[in-house]
């Protein structure tokens, strides 16, 4: 896939939605109360973020999009807070002051970067405190190139049906965070952005790809939605559009330090793509990427427009990574489409060594994809006996997905990768070590559709058994 950088500086987002402000409390914490088991917190630092709509808000105006906010705030120190957070970001905001409700706001009490506790002061919204929020969108939406509404069902968004006709009527793409089981409240939207719980809770469980596929299908079509984007944690995302086929992105590998405000950063990323011109897939595709960058930081957070950039430019893309047997295929067949070679290889890489590093670069230079196909933790410990593997296999998956070799990792927890050789038709099968042809694993299936197995170079002094045995001499 070819990553070109929308100019974001093009796109006017119009956002409306639940504002909230994240204050933040950092402390050190060395002792357990006397009174309660629980932690001592010396405070020495706090800070205030913008959470909710405002942090759609201020991930847009990171990328260098023209934004304008719409929301409710209370008549309190907090809703002038957020007024200012929101303006000296360079935010033109909105807002209806309620004279009724606080402002919503949410105390986190952190130490060592540990999250300790969170304090919500917050009452729902009525129709009284929004009743103007139509008014204010009307006056406003002229212009504007996507139209987004974050639902944290708060109140702020009472009928966003109404919002989402006028946007309609100018013919803005709707993009919606939803929130609760009553989708029918954003009946007529471009796209909407569930996460898989709350998807499930909409259409039921969904046991495999196929029957995603196809609620998903059947709720767009119900609702008269154009396309869910379905975030699925550690399975990446999947985008539904009605009349096309799935497209599957597999989870962006890396260590997630905080989940707050991911969905944030994926849903601007979308509008700010989108109204700066940009197709669905690429879209997509660079808010699996900014997702991949933003639950790597503590706290609601945003991605800057140099961050993105870098991501997207380097050797892997959001295509690539960790995946499933299904997503996996779908990106088989799209790289055959492409005239890609297919390279399969296997094994248990508990501790990577130089040795697993040089061998997957060959076997990369035997194709253009390198499918690394490796053991679950009960194939390993079949395999190797207990106290195997060292490392889970999530986080053995997570270091391959880091080599430039590798382009898709995807677990077994068969006794032998065969049935995924037989799934996937490899054009090249290849294992490294001192065997023969005839001793590699799978060969005769793949000699039967007229395939290619290579033995590769045996690395001297490289075992992970010896590593593990030399560190349990010491």
């Amino acid at each position: 896939m070819t990553f070109v950088v929308p100019q974001f500086d093009l796109a006017r987002v119009l956002v409306v939605g639940d504002l909230m402000l994240d204050s933040y409390w950092h402390g050190v914490s060395t002792r357990i109360s006397p009174e309660a088991p629980v932690p001592v917190v010396n405070i020495d630092q706090s800070e205030e973020r913008l959470g909710g709509a405002g942090n759609v808000a201020l991930n847009l105006a990171s990328l260098g999009a023209s934004v304008v906010v719409v929301g409710v705030v209370g008549n309190d120190e907090d809703g002038r807070a957020l007024r200012v957070k929101l303006e000296s970001a360079n935010i033109c905001c909105d807002l209806q002051i309620s004279t009724s409700k606080p402002t919503i706001k949410k105390l986190r009490i952190i130490s060592q970067h540990q999250h300790l506790l969170r304090l919500d002061f917050e009452e729902r919204f009525t129709v009284e405190d929004s009743s103007q929020l139509f008014k204010k969108v009307e006056a406003l939406i002229s212009g504007s190139k996507a139209l987004i509404l974050s639902d944290y069902a708060k109140g702020s968004l009472q009928d966003p049906c109404s919002l989402i006709n006028l946007a309609r009527k100018y013919e803005i793409p709707v993009l919606v965070d939803p929130k609760g089981v009553d989708f029918e409240r954003y009946r007529g939207a471009t796209l909407l952005t569930p996460n898989f719980s709350e998807f499930q809770a909409v259409v039921g469980v969904c046991t495999n790809e196929q029957m995603l596929a196809e609620k998903g299908d059947s709720l767009m079509a119900s609702l008269d939605i154009a396309a869910l984007l379905i975030t699925r944690s550690e399975k990446g995302m999947t985008l539904l559009r009605q009349n096309l086929p799935p497209f599957h992105l597999p989870a962006r590998a890396r260590e997630v330090f905080d989940v707050t405000g991911a969905g944030d950063t994926v849903i601007s990323l979308l509008a700010g793509a989108l109204a700066s011109g940009a197709d669905m897939l690429d879209a997509v595709t660079m808010a699996n990427i900014a997702a991949g960058i933003v639950v790597g930081k503590l706290g609601t957070s945003t991605v800057s427009h140099p961050e993105l950039c870098h991501a997207m430019y380097a050797d892997h893309g959001a295509e690539f990574g960790v995946t499933n047997d299904e997503q996996l295929m779908a990106h088989v067949i799209d790289a055959r489409a492409r005239g890609e070679r297919i390279v399969f290889t296997n094994g248990c890489f508990d501790i990577l060594h130089a040795g697993h590093v040089g061998y997957l670069k060959q076997a990369r230079e035997a194709g253009d994809r390198l499918i690394v196909a490796i053991n679950a933790d009960a194939s390993v410990s079949r395999l190797k006996g207990l106290g195997r593997p060292i490392n889970s296999v999530d986080r053995r998956m997570a270091v391959l997905a880091a080599l430039k070799s590798v382009d898709w990792i995807v677990a077994f927890d068969d006794e032998t990768p065969e049935r995924l050789l037989t799934l996937i038709k490899p054009d090249v099968l290849v294992k490294g070590g001192d065997y023969s042809r005839n001793e590699v694993v799978g060969f005769e299936i793949v000699d039967s559709y007229g395939g290619e197995v290579q033995v590769l170079n045996y690395f001297e002094d490289c075992s992970t058994t010896a590593i593990v045995k030399k560190i349990q001499e010491k």
